[in-house]
């Protein structure tokens, strides 16, 4: 009994030893990586262009937005102001104003003085969608995604993030279009909408039953999937980062207890739905991007007179990249990607929150939607990735494409930095301390984000398994316990399983935008016509 109790001990010995050396973090990103590193290689699967491979799922990106961009004449232009007074409530009233007074067409068919009052149909306002929308499109992958972008692509991924983001305009205005026009409402008043919907319901009326099934859900699992990860796993991994970061904090658990931490502040808010969301993002999401951006002005004004040479950089970088960069499609590839991940246009996720608005005019809410890339592409993705160049360009910190991975080598330091560190560090080397309020934003933006994606996730989990309580409670748990995973992994796995996820939506989406973009323009024509009735009545 003792020779054999020794023997016992002397086999596991080295299983404790092992787990001795490894910390929780490490085990649950060994854990999590094999997974991750194989669906990122089936997502990004590759054909050939010239001497280049070009994942399949970007050309359909590309395609997509720029047919739509020039099939609707322009919308990211034309309907630039359209939008804004839309948003802002200019509008409102034709949702509510009477069919005699204005001569108001008749939505989807209805016979005028039979139309019921679709506009009393949804849980939120315009402002409300576009902030929720826009809590789940800006988040870290403006601060750590850009720093990514720069990190592997060099300042010219800079230039083909702000093309993606301008074409993807066009997209969004598509696909949340038909997010409202195909959306159910429940006996209570509860709206279900997104893609899962307007792909089954949309093919469905166009003769394409069974396809519109099958994408249906296929988008509905990959939506899951893509909650897990994009949306949440990327978000607490950074904000788990820049709290130990700032707080100096060490330990083999570290990232898994703030994990836990973060969770526990999720789970509190997605028990309230669509409604506490809306309240809680709305208040969020203008405040922290209104800290984020001043900081950005201010540090853009104190650089001003390199801006000049910052766009060179840019431009020259896009067309003309420095070698070991991957040559221009390399950084075309790197720009795209990293803007498909923080805009979200093409993958279709942001219909699901906009399908909730108040309104009878499907349109109304797709040239709202149209913002979002402007806002979160253009507009602050821009602003970070100059930060970085300023930064870059004063101290040189890193050389342009000297990455593992996700993460950068600093010339002076020798270590490897990746994401939000290297996005803090250009922001605190101009405004000293600045990495202190740059880590409450970064928590901010992670919060409104996840708790955007869990309604993103839920509505797709319950396309899936049903409406009821219990299919509710099981998705929660497990989007919780993404976020725990996510805050324990490292930045590589993490972004490999999280651009993956939200990539693979654009395959289903896309597919289905194709077939039913001429819906999108009778809806448009019917809310152009109601709003030149509607002015010249008042």
């Amino acid at each position: 009994m003792k020779y054999k109790l020794l023997a016992m001990i002397s086999l596991l010995l080295p299983l404790m030893s092992n787990a001795q050396e490894k910390g929780l973090d490490e085990r649950v990103n060994d854990a999590f990586m094999p997974f991750a590193t194989w669906w990122e290689g089936f997502v990004l699967t590759s054909i050939p262009i010239g001497e280049y491979n070009m994942p399949l799922v970007l050309i359909l990106l590309i395609f997509g937005a720029t047919f739509f961009t020039i099939k609707f004449k322009f919308p990211n232009i034309t309907k630039f102001g359209l939008a804004i007074n839309t948003v802002r409530g200019k509008y409102d009233e034709l949702d509510h104003h009477s069919v005699e007074k204005t001569e108001l067409s008749a939505p989807d068919g209805d016979l005028p003085g039979t139309i019921k009052d679709e506009s009393k149909e949804g849980e939120v306002s315009h402002f409300q969608a576009l902030a929720t929308a826009v809590s789940g499109t800006v988040g870290l992958g403006n601060i750590a995604g850009v720093a990514v972008a720069i990190a592997l692509g060099g300042p010219g991924a800079t230039f083909w993030m702000i093309a993606c983001g301008l074409i993807g305009m066009s997209t969004k205005f598509v696909e949340c279009t038909l997010g409202v026009k195909y959306r159910d409402v429940g006996e209570d008043g509860t709206v279900y909408g997104g893609p899962m919907y307007y792909l089954s319901k949309g093919l469905k009326e166009r003769g394409f039953t069974g396809l519109g099934k099958v994408l249906a859900i296929i988008f509905a699992i990959l939506c899951v999937g893509a909650s897990f990860g994009g949306g949440n796993a990327f978000q607490s991994n950074q904000a788990a980062v820049q709290l130990s970061t700032m707080l100096s904090l060490e330990g083999g658990a570290t990232g898994v207890i703030i994990g836990v931490v973060l969770a526990l502040l999720v789970g509190i808010v997605i028990i309230g739905g669509i409604k506490k969301i809306a309240s809680v993002t709305e208040k969020i999401v203008p405040f922290m991007a209104g800290v984020y951006v001043l900081a950005s002005l201010v540090i853009i004004f104190a650089n001003i007179e390199y801006i000049g040479d910052a766009f060179g950089m840019i431009i020259g970088g896009a067309f003309t990249p420095a070698a070991g960069l991957g040559g221009i499609v390399g950084v075309i590839i790197v720009g795209f990607q990293r803007a498909a991940f923080s805009n979200e246009a093409g993958a279709g996720s942001a219909a699901i929150a906009h399908s909730a608005v108040k309104t009878k005019y499907p349109a109304s809410e797709g040239v709202v939607a149209l913002l979002e890339p402007f806002i979160d592409t253009v507009v602050i993705c821009t602003m970070t990735a100059l930060v970085i160049i300023f930064f870059n360009m004063d101290a040189g910190a890193f050389d342009y494409g000297n990455a593992v991975g996700s993460t950068v080598l600093l010339n002076e330091s020798g270590a490897y930095v990746g994401g939000v560190d290297l996005t803090s560090m250009a922001y605190d080397s101009v405004i000293p301390g600045f990495r202190y309020v740059l880590t409450i934003a970064i928590i901010m933006f992670a919060f409104s984000t996840m708790i955007s994606w869990s309604y993103y996730g839920l509505q797709s989990w319950k396309f899936l398994f049903g409406r009821g309580r219990t299919a509710d409670i099981v998705y929660k748990v497990m989007f919780l316990l993404f976020v725990v995973i996510g805050a324990g992994a490292t930045l590589d796995a993490v972004i490999k399983f999280s651009d993956a996820m939200i990539l693979a939506l654009v395959f289903p989406n896309m597919i289905g935008l194709l077939f039913l973009f001429p819906r999108v323009r009778e809806e448009m024509d019917k809310y152009l016509t109601d709003i030149k009735n509607f002015v010249k009545s008042k």
